[in-house]
């Protein structure tokens, strides 16, 4: 992300005084209700609407900013850390084309 969204997010909440609401734990609710919508979006069919779909990623997206924020974690370094892990349980070679568990490759 952008290091002036990450700004304008942050200043979203501090201008009207949110923080105070923002505990890890109700970030954390707050992810799973927004990742419910964005579901929502695709509830009844393939079909979708990909404006409801960017508005609905973007709340997930915007929490999960708070919530790095709050715990003192860098995006990347999560990232990359849990992609390492996978890379380990879904090597190329046993997981290419398959959708398979990693204990069932």
């Amino acid at each position: 992300m952008k290091q002036e969204t990450i700004e304008r997010i942050r200043k979203f909440s501090v201008d009207r005084d949110w923080d105070q609401f923002h505990t890890p734990a109700n970030l954390a609710k707050s992810i799973v209700i927004e990742a419910a919508e964005l579901l929502e979006c695709f509830q009844w069919s393939d079909e979708y609407d990909i404006n409801a779909v960017k508005e609905e990623l973007a709340d997930v997206m915007v929490y999960s900013r708070n919530l790095l924020d709050k715990l003192g974690l860098d995006e990347d370094e999560i990232i990359n850390k849990k992609m390492d892990q996978n890379e380990r349980k879904y090597p190329v070679e046993k997981a290419k084309g398959r959708s398979d568990k990693y204990d069932k490759l």
